[in-house]
Parts: structure tokens; C-alpha cells; sequence
């Protein structure tokens, strides 16, 4: 009798088991899900730039020499004009000098010579004539013969030339001949090139960089300082050319320099290249900062979040409840209707980092599975073991915290 009751006491045991396991299956395994909710999202890119100044000049010289002096060095600021370096350059100055000797010479012994053969042959002239004169009177008295007054006429006609010929040559070396002129212009020649010994700053900015030192050589293709001209700086970013499609210029941007975590700014998108780096997929965009911290430097890492798209109120649902279908361009979702999984194609708006905007195909409080399982199917029962909302996952851009967490991205999943 007591073995009887045992065994049907263990019977009406399996009977209970069978019947929960039973009612297990009926009701479908539990999955995490998601409800439905409606808020504001913002669509980011997020990358990693790094501060540029709005461009920089690199200055060399022009010349080859050696530096004799080095007036700057790095952090240092320049006006245009301001020397930066001086060089020797000992084949230049006695350019210099030689063409300074050329000058002297014409103007100092070649025109006094001149002037003083224009007298001399004046003189002789004179002299010619009056002679010429006295043969003419003989030869009218009789009282010489006429080759004599042709000879006389013969040298004073010589005279004449030779003085002509001197005044001409006189004239030629005059103040502003084109001798002087040439000689000029080759010491004004010499003396540029000497200047360029003098390295001067030809923009007003900040010295990033100088590979100058005294007793240097340096030669015209050899860049001895660079300076970052003044202006507003710049943050430049390459972001994956997967973003191109959504980046506009005029787009704000909220950068946190990693030095500086604490102390956000803002900047403005200004530029986007016109070509995709092939080697790194990216392309280079530009944001003009819209007010200088104060703590900028050149080359500074800088976390930038672009903001391309804001919505005051959508339907937002996280990625990993999406699967996208490339080929079709559409995306699905498992929604939990009276107990059973059914799939729903639905159209996509704003996509986030983390959430997607549903444009249509879904409600506010419908619920949706968050990861479902490979073998899932058509009305297959299941249950939701935790059920998620996204209330307050998209923030405002002047949040500094998104920066932060939008980096952890919810992946999409594909068919």
C-alpha cells in the first residue's frame, strides 16, 4: 500500500512537470526587447581630427650659406619682416663689391678721362682751324702752293672728327648712360642677393618648427623654419568616406581636445575635400572653430562629434533591434504580437550611433525583439523577459556626455 502511494505521488509529479514544461513551450522561450518610444534624436558622426592653423608657411633661403645667427626658436611669434636668421655667404659680397668697383671706376676715373679727351681734342680743333685759316689767307696772297691749303684743310677736318668722336664717348659715360645703367643694375643684382642672407618671416604667426642652427650650410631647397600664419584655427578631421553621404557644410560640431576633457567647444564644418584618400578610405574634413578656447595648439588630438541630422520627436528604436538588407535597401524588425514573432519591414530615417529613426512600419509601444535568435520564425511564441524603453538615449548636442557614449556604437545586423 505505501509503495502504491509513492508511485502515485511520483506520477502526479512527472504529470506536473510534463504540464509546466508544456506550458514553457507554449508560451515561447524569453528574449530581451525594446518598446517603441518616441524623442528627440540627434544623427553624429563622430571621428578623431587634430588642430591645423589655417595654413603655414615654410621659409628657406634663397641662397647657399652658412648661418651665423639663429634669432628664433620654437613657440616664438613673428611679424612679417621680423629676422629669423642670417647667413655668410662670402661669394656674394665680393659680388657686391665688384660690382661697386665697376660703378666707382666709370664714374670716378672712365668719365674724368673722357671729359678731359673732349678738351684736349677742343683744343687741337682750335688749333687746326686757325691754322687751316692762315693757309687759306697765304694761298690767296699766292704765297703757297694749294697743297699746302689742302692739307691744312685735311688736318682740320681730322680735328674736327676727333673731337666729335670724344664728346660722343664723353656723352656715353655721362650721369645715366647705359654703362653707368648696366653697372647700376649689376650692383643693384649683387646687393639683392646679399640681402637674401638676411632670412626674414614673410607672414605674422607662431614658429612651429626651425632646423636652422649656427654654422649650418643650407641651401635654397632645404626648409629651415615653418610658421603657422595667424588666424582662426582649425580642426582637421579624416572621416571614413561611409559618412560623405550625410556631411553638409554649416553643420555644427561639438570637439573635446583630449587634453582638455573637461572644457568643450564648438566649431563649424567648413570644408570637405573634393577627393577620398584611397590608401585610408577617408575623406578631409575642415571645421573653423566658432570661438577660440585659448588653449588650442598646433597638431592637439581633438575628439570631434558632428551633428547631421536632429529630430525634436521621432520613433527611435537601438540598432541591434534592426537587420538591415543591402540588397533591397529596406530593414526588418521581430515584433511581439499577442505572443507570437512576427517580422515587419520597416523604413528608416535619422541613423544614430546607437539608434535608428523608424520613418514607418512601426507604432509608439509596440514591442520589438532586441536580438532574436537565428532559428526564429513566423509566429513562433516568445516571450520578453526584459523589455527596455529609450527614453532619454538621444541628447541635445550641448551635452558633452554624448561624446562620450555615442562612441560605443550598437551594431546593425545584416541579412
Amino acid at each position: 500500500m505505501k509503495g502504491r502511494s509513492i508511485f502515485l505521488a511520483f506520477a502526479c509529479l512527472l504529470l506536473a512537470a510534463a504540464a509546466w514544461f508544456g506550458w514553457q513551450v507554449q508560451r515561447g522561450p524569453e528574449l530581451s526587447g525594446y518598446e517603441v518610444t518616441a524623442g528627440p534624436l540627434v544623427q553624429t558622426v563622430v571621428a578623431t581630427g587634430r588642430v591645423a592653423a589655417l595654413s603655414r608657411a615654410q621659409v628657406g633661403s634663397e641662397v647657399t650659406g652658412v648661418v651665423v645667427e639663429r634669432r628664433v626658436r620654437e613657440g616664438d611669434r613673428v611679424q612679417a619682416g621680423d629676422i629669423l636668421a642670417i647667413l655668410r655667404a662670402t661669394d656674394l659680397e665680393a659680388a657686391v663689391e665688384q660690382a661697386r668697383a665697376e660703378l666707382a671706376r666709370l664714374q670716378e676715373s672712365t668719365l674724368p678721362q673722357a671729359e678731359a679727351a673732349v678738351r684736349e681734342s677742343e683744343v687741337s680743333l682750335a688749333q687746326a682751324s686757325r691754322e687751316a685759316q692762315r693757309r687759306r689767307q697765304l694761298y690767296e696772297q699766292r704765297a703757297i702752293p694749294r697743297e699746302e691749303l689742302e692739307r691744312a684743310q685735311q688736318a682740320e677736318a681730322a680735328a674736327r672728327a676727333a673731337a666729335e668722336q670724344a664728346r660722343l664717348e664723353a656723352r656715353s659715360l655721362a650721369s645715366g648712360n647705359p654703362n653707368e645703367a648696366l653697372a647700376r643694375a649689376r650692383l643693384a643684382s649683387a646687393e639683392a642677393q646679399l640681402a637674401k642672407t638676411v632670412i626674414r618671416a614673410q607672414v605674422t604667426g607662431t614658429v612651429l618648427t626651425r632646423d636652422a642652427e649656427p654654422g649650418d650650410l643650407v641651401q635654397p631647397s632645404r626648409v629651415l623654419f615653418e610658421i603657422a600664419r595667424d588666424g582662426e584655427p582649425e580642426v582637421l578631421v579624416p572621416i571614413d568616406e561611409k559618412n560623405l553621404e550625410v556631411l553638409e557644410l554649416g553643420q555644427r560640431a561639438l570637439c573635446i581636445a583630449d587634453a582638455y576633457p573637461g572644457r568643450p567647444f564648438t566649431a563649424t564644418v567648413n570644408f570637405i575635400a573634393p577627393s577620398v584618400d584611397p590608401q585610408r578610405g577617408t575623406v578631409d574634413v575642415r571645421l573653423s572653430v566658432t570661438e577660440d578656447p585659448g588653449f588650442l595648439r598646433e597638431d592637439m588630438t581633438v575628439s570631434v562629434n558632428i551633428e547631421t541630422g536632429r529630430r525634436e520627436r521621432a520613433l527611435v528604436l537601438p540598432n541591434d533591434a534592426l537587420t538591415l538588407h543591402p540588397s533591397s535597401g529596406t530593414a526588418s524588425v521581430w515584433v511581439l504580437d499577442d505572443g507570437q514573432a512576427r517580422q515587419r519591414n520597416v523604413q528608416l530615417g535619422l541613423r544614430g550611433l546607437a539608434a535608428t529613426e523608424v520613418v514607418s512600419g512601426l507604432n509608439e509601444g509596440d514591442r520589438v525583439l532586441a536580438d532574436a535568435p537565428a532559428g526564429l520564425r513566423e509566429g513562433d511564441r516568445v516571450r520578453l523577459k526584459r523589455i527596455e524603453t529609450l527614453a532619454g538615449m538621444a541628447n541635445s548636442q550641448g551635452d558633452s556626455s554624448q561624446a562620450t557614449a555615442s562612441r560605443n556604437e550598437l551594431p546593425m545586423r545584416f541579412d
